[in-house]
């Protein structure tokens, strides 16, 4: 039982980095326990200094604290394929398109598959160019670079320079955050150079973030709101961010949201 409570408060505290702040009866619904269970909880990583306890819920520390690669492409894995399958349907044959790292670029490589857009895909993702490197009529380039643990993603001067020699028609580009005064912010500083890179070179933005990255600014600063041509999101339309980018200029696609329970 011991092991039990421990291992719902480690996954309680991936879920809180995830989120960046939840609700106890979010988590409550989630791990299908009571809120005074979930606020014991809570009280626990709170002790621990792994979360930061608030009125009605807990908040991450910090605005760098990266969940794994791992928790994040399990987390909201069918709403990144939801949006995914949107991205792709707003790609054009033969474009040249750069693919984030991360999991949502990752989730938009796979909906790729079978397309038959015959684009030239480059990215700074191992996990991308592995992905596509057997689709048929699909050219990958992959960016030269330090190779990121974890993330299998390349960053630094390398990097960043590599993606100055080319022209490109389409960036689609994952964050940690997206808010209305913040624009587009990451945890990571050397990933966020090479976004801001990636953005020099397309002529275009398409920007993918589910719900949890709604209302969220993290440590480094990418792009403003209004320089995305395009949000794709599982948010409500209603949402202050999605209603906000929408009004700038920007074409917001929603997607059906897989949250909602029954």
């Amino acid at each position: 039982m011991a092991g039990d409570v421990s291992e719902r408060q480690r996954l309680i505290r991936e879920c809180v980095v995830a989120h960046g702040e939840i609700t106890f009866a979010d988590l409550a619904d989630e791990f299908d326990v009571s809120e005074m269970t979930i606020r014991r909880d809570i009280d626990v990583l709170a002790a621990a200094g792994s979360v930061r306890k608030v009125i009605g819920g807990a908040i991450a520390i910090g605005k760098f604290a990266e969940p794994s690669f791992e928790s994040r492409a399990d987390h909201e894995a069918a709403g990144k394929q939801h949006i995914a399958e949107a991205v792709v349907g707003r790609l054009r044959a033969r474009e040249t398109v750069i693919l984030d790292s991360g999991s949502t670029a990752l989730a938009v490589a796979r909906a790729l598959k079978g397309s038959g857009l015959g684009l030239t895909v480059l990215t700074p993702s191992v996990l991308v160019a592995v992905e596509l490197a057997s689709e048929p009529d699909t050219t990958v380039l992959l960016a030269g670079g330090l190779v990121r643990p974890g993330e299998l993603s390349l960053i630094g001067t390398d990097t960043v320079e590599w993606f100055a020699r080319y022209n490109c028609d389409t960036f689609v580009m994952g964050v940690a955050g997206v808010a209305v005064t913040r624009g587009f912010t990451d945890y990571h500083r050397d990933e966020s150079a090479v976004k801001r890179a990636a953005i020099a070179a397309a002529d275009r933005l398409i920007v993918v973030a589910d719900h949890t990255k709604l209302d969220r600014s993290h440590l480094v600063n990418i792009a403003p709101l209004d320089a995305a041509e395009i949000l794709v999101t599982d948010g409500e339309p209603d949402h202050p961010v999605v209603a906000a980018a929408a009004q700038s200029g920007i074409e917001v696609v929603t997607v059906a949201s897989p949250k909602a329970k029954s």
